[in-house]
């Protein structure tokens, strides 16, 4: 099953994040998202050509957000949306912050 299909299922906590093995296997499902350099974190730069393009994006990665319940952070300007997820509960990143990563290239058509 692709993690466009999969549904984010709420983590609570007690299990240990992702291995940097780990990410590294998923992120070949999420062109163009990058590990931190801790592997904690997945991080996504879209350059746009102007503001109302980068604010798109931004409400189209909050939609995904709101209809996974799984929340990264969005930061956007003229020019660029950045969005950062990672699972809050355990620190570090789970087979959520894939599926929200693979649902936004998705949504963003990219």
């Amino acid at each position: 099953m692709s993690l466009t299909e999969k549904k984010c299922t709420p983590c609570q906590g007690g299990i240990d994040p992702m291995t940097r093995e780990e990410a590294e296997r998923y992120q070949l499902d999420v062109p163009g998202w990058v590990l931190s350099d801790d592997s904690t974190r997945l991080t996504r730069r879209f350059d746009t050509s102007d503001f109302a393009e980068a604010q798109s994006i931004a409400n189209k990665a909050g939609d995904v957000a709101e209809q996974e319940d799984h929340h990264p952070q969005i930061r956007f300007g003229y020019g660029f949306c950045e969005v950062e997820i990672y699972t809050h509960a355990i620190g570090g990143l789970h087979e959520n912050d894939f599926i929200y990563a693979a649902k936004v290239n998705e949504a963003v058509g990219s």
